[in-house]
């Protein structure tokens, strides 16, 4: 049985860095959702989109200067970078969001630990499809 090409291109090294930046994903969006939720009161859907958002631009910034360096190519193409990334992340969003209303709603799961097992199951769609397509070929 033949892997998918995207398994075959994966690389411990990267997809470790990647897991780390993502670590600090994790901690923001968390931080993020429970001061939002907790502290101000906003729902919690709202507050998953809003946190998710802002761990995406930070997850972002650190992926193009540290897990992607060599990837990244030219200054002038980090626009696109970042916008192919947001698309890329939507894809993320939408597993995170499903992962996250099937635990907390059908499986009454608490809502931060829901959200981290949300966030597990979007981060390896993340991850391959940055390599894929986002950070693909470089300079």
């Amino acid at each position: 049985m033949r892997l998918p090409r995207v398994l075959n291109r994966i690389e411990p090294a990267r997809f470790l860095k990647f897991c780390l930046v993502g670590l600090s994903g994790v901690a923001a969006n968390e931080g993020l959702f429970y001061t939002l939720t907790r502290f101000l009161g906003v729902y919690d859907l709202i507050s998953l989109a809003v946190s998710t958002e802002a761990s995406i631009l930070s997850n972002f910034v650190l992926n193009e200067l540290w897990t992607f360096r060599d990837k990244a190519g030219s200054a002038m193409g980090i626009l696109r970078r970042m916008l192919k990334y947001q698309a890329i992340c939507v894809g993320g969003l939408v597993i995170s969001y499903g992962i996250y209303l099937l635990f907390t709603r059908i499986f009454q799961v608490y809502d931060l630990l829901s959200l981290l097992f949300g966030i597990i199951g979007a981060t390896v769609w993340n991850y391959c499809m940055s390599l894929m397509w986002a950070w693909k070929g470089g300079k």
